[in-house]
């Protein structure tokens, strides 16, 4: 494995054919993966999909049997999913003994500002024995920000968390881009889809799909739509499921039924027209939500047929 640290250009992180193989199909295999600095990457996949082993590759925690990981970056602080301190440590001296591990000297007021910024301000002198799970990922969150880190690696930050605290930390993570680049995984994907720039999608171990958030709802969705109409709509249905353009028609009532399409073009055009001939009113046409995890679904499911 070649594995260098070097100053920020335009890619933070670079690997190619990364492979960790402990047998019986458990692993990352012939992983290619680019994160652009300054960006908000988000690597999302299934339980066992293999998210935690190649953070682990990317960051120098495990060396892989094939494969070369680049880090364009000086400083780079990496998170657990569940992060553990000595008991007896208040918050401010965990902060403060995680700058000193990298050899940063930081000032009372820089402690005191990064556990505000995770929201921990007010448990700065307790003793992080009696933290629960969430504040625990705050407390290891700040650890990993107080020396002011290049490439900020986050292993599932947000598990754990409550709702409020979910927003919270997304709204941070949102606002490190540009300034720093943030990679982290997750398998909440309305938080992905809501501050990620990018995404890496991983499945049994193998990336399926990188890119821009929407180009992957784009690619690995087909356009749909519900339809209200005037009743019948269980004889719409039998009537569109019988077009070429059509991918899917299913009644959802007697007044309403689901509609997917192989463009949005046909849809758009072709919905009123069979209604139309089949004397039936169209009352309105509201397009489905196309989301992050619609489209994970179906392209692992494409990838597991």
């Amino acid at each position: 494995m070649t594995r260098t640290a070097q100053r920020t250009t335009a890619d933070a992180v670079v690997a190619t054919g990364l492979t960790r193989d402990y047998g019986g199909g458990v692993g990352v295999f012939d992983v290619d993966l680019t994160v652009g600095a300054g960006r908000v990457f988000g690597l999302v996949g299934p339980n066992g999909a293999g998210k935690t082993t190649l953070i682990s590759l990317l960051c120098g925690v495990r060396r892989p049997d094939l494969g070369t990981v680049t880090v364009h970056a000086e400083r780079v602080a990496l998170c657990p999913d569940v992060p553990d301190f000595e008991p007896w440590l208040t918050a401010a001296e965990v902060v403060a003994f995680g700058a000193g591990l990298r050899g940063v000297r930081v000032s009372q007021a820089k402690v005191a500002q990064t556990l505000e910024q995770v929201g921990l301000s007010g448990a700065a002198h307790r003793r992080n024995r009696s933290f629960s799970r969430g504040m625990r990922q705050r407390l290891g969150l700040a650890a990993a920000l107080v020396s002011d880190p290049d490439l900020v690696v986050l292993d599932e930050p947000l598990s754990g968390l409550d709702p409020q605290g979910r927003r919270d930390l997304m709204d941070l993570i949102s606002s490190l881009g540009g300034r720093q680049t943030v990679l982290f995984s997750s398998h909440l994907l309305d938080d992905v889809q809501r501050v990620c720039d990018e995404v890496a999608v991983l499945n049994a171990g193998r990336l399926v799909h990188q890119g821009p958030v929407a180009e992957l709802v784009a690619r690995h969705l087909r356009p749909a739509w519900h339809l209200w109409t005037r009743g019948r709509a269980r004889l719409v249905a039998a009537r569109l499921a019988q077009c070429d353009w059509v991918t899917r028609a299913e009644p959802v009532d007697e007044d309403c039924l689901f509609l997917e399409a192989t463009s949005t073009e046909a849809g758009e055009i072709g919905a009123p027209k069979v209604l139309a001939d089949a004397g039936v009113g169209l009352v309105g046409m509201a397009a489905h939500r196309a989301d992050l995890e619609s489209a994970f679904v179906s392209l692992t499911r494409a990838e597991e047929a």
